[in-house]
C-alpha cells in the first residue's frame, strides 16, 4: 500500500440528471494536502458522509481543521446551508475506513506508479461494489487501474482547484469503465451541486486542462519572443476574453461572431502560433535557475514584492461573488 500507514485489525444547478441505480452514503477522500479536504467538502454538502484519510494523525487533525475553515467560508457567504460539519471526518488508517466507503476518491500525488499501487489496494479492499475514482488532473485512468482486477468500477473525477469553490469535475470514463458508473457518479456531483461534465475519451489533460495546456504555451511564448511582459499578457487576460468566459463559452463566442469571420482569424493567426510538441523553453530554463513562482520568490514576477495568499485570496472572492451572483446553470445537454 502505498505511502499510507497501515494500522492492525452547493450551490444547487438545473440539469437533466442521469437516471441511475448506483447511490452514495459514504466516501473516504485520499489525501489531505491542496485538494482533498476541498473534496470532502463537496461530497458533504450533498449529504456524503465523507473521510479524509492521512498518512500522518497529524495531516489528518490539520486537513479536518483546513475542511471546517472551507465549510465556514461557504456558510459565510450563503453557500453553505446545505453543509453539515458533522458529516466530515478523518483517519490516518486507510484500512479502518475504506472498506465501508460507497465512493472512494484518490487526491494523492501525480505519480503514475504510485497511483497504480493504490488502486491496485483498493480494487483489493473496498467493497465490491464500491465506485473508484482517481482526482487526477491529467493522467490517463486507463493506465490507472491496468493492475485492478475490476477496472469497470475505476473512473476519473477531476475537481478544479479549490475544490470546496469550483464547481466544475469531469468525469472521465476508463477503457474499460462501465458507462453506468460514469452516469450514477456524474448525477451524484449534481447533486452536491458540481457542473459534473463526462468526458467520452481517456485522453492527456482530459478536457479543461487542454485548453489551459494551450493558453499557456502561447502566453509563455508571447513573453519569451518579447511580444509582451508577463504583467502584459495576464492583464490581457483578465480584462480582455477572460472577462467573458464565466458567462460566454469559447465555441458560443465562434458562432455568435460567425463562424466565417472566427475561421478567417483563425486560418491567419494560427500560422505563427507556437506548436512545439513539448513544454515551453523559457520555463525550463527558468527552473534550471531556481526560478520556480511563488514558492522560491521568483518566477515571471518578483514574488518577493507580491503576496502568493492575497493572490489566492482575490481569485477566492471572485469566485465567490460569482457564485453568489450566478446561483443557477442551464443544463448542458
Amino acid at each position: 500500500m502505498p505511502a499510507l500507514r497501515r494500522k492492525p485489525g452547493g450551490w444547487r444547478l438545473a440539469y437533466n440528471t442521469p437516471m441511475s441505480t448506483q447511490s452514495f452514503s459514504s466516501a473516504v477522500v485520499i489525501g489531505t494536502g491542496m485538494m482533498g479536504p476541498g473534496i470532502a467538502v463537496s461530497l458533504a454538502r450533498g449529504g456524503i458522509r465523507s473521510t479524509t484519510v492521512s498518512r500522518t494523525a497529524q495531516g489528518a487533525a490539520a486537513g479536518l481543521e483546513k475542511a471546517r475553515r472551507q465549510l465556514k467560508l461557504l456558510a459565510d457567504n450563503g453557500l453553505g446551508m446545505q453543509a453539515r460539519a458533522e458529516l466530515i471526518s478523518a483517519s490516518d488508517s486507510i484500512d479502518d475506513v475504506v472498506h465501508d466507503a460507497d465512493l472512494v476518491v484518490e487526491s494523492g500525488p501525480e505519480s503514475m506508479p504510485w497511483k497504480q499501487e493504490m488502486f491496485e489496494y483498493l480494487d483489493s479492499n473496498a467493497k465490491p461494489d464500491a465506485l473508484l475514482a482517481s482526482n487526477t488532473s491529467g493522467l490517463s485512468i486507463t493506465d490507472i487501474a491496468s493492475r485492478c482486477k475490476h477496472p469497470e468500477r475505476v473512473l476519473t473525477a477531476h475537481f478544479w482547484n479549490p475544490p470546496h469553490l469550483m464547481p466544475l469535475v469531469e468525469v472521465v470514463a476508463g477503457a474499460r469503465t462501465d458507462q453506468a458508473r460514469v452516469e450514477a457518479l456524474v448525477a451524484q456531483l449534481r447533486l452536491c451541486g458540481k457542473v459534473a461534465i463526462p468526458v467520452r475519451k481517456d485522453t492527456p489533460g482530459q478536457l479543461g486542462n487542454r485548453m489551459q495546456a494551450a493558453l499557456v504555451r502561447e502566453a509563455v511564448h508571447i513573453v519569451a519572443q518579447g511580444i509582451a511582459d508577463a504583467e502584459s499578457v495576464d492583464l490581457a487576460a483578465r480584462y480582455g476574453f477572460g472577462l467573458r468566459l464565466p458567462v460566454y463559452g469559447v465555441l458560443e463566442h465562434q458562432d455568435i461572431v460567425g463562424l466565417d469571420l472566427a475561421f478567417a482569424v483563425s486560418d491567419y493567426v494560427t500560422q505563427d502560433l507556437n506548436c512545439e510538441p513539448h513544454g515551453p523553453a523559457l520555463m525550463r530554463e527558468m527552473i534550471a535557475k531556481g526560478q520556480l513562482g511563488a514558492k522560491s520568490g521568483q518566477g515571471f514576477y518578483d514574488w518577493s514584492k507580491r503576496s502568493a495568499d492575497e493572490a489566492r485570496a482575490r481569485r477566492d472572492s471572485f469566485v465567490l461573488e460569482f457564485l453568489k451572483r450566478h446561483p443557477r446553470e442551464e443544463s448542458p445537454g
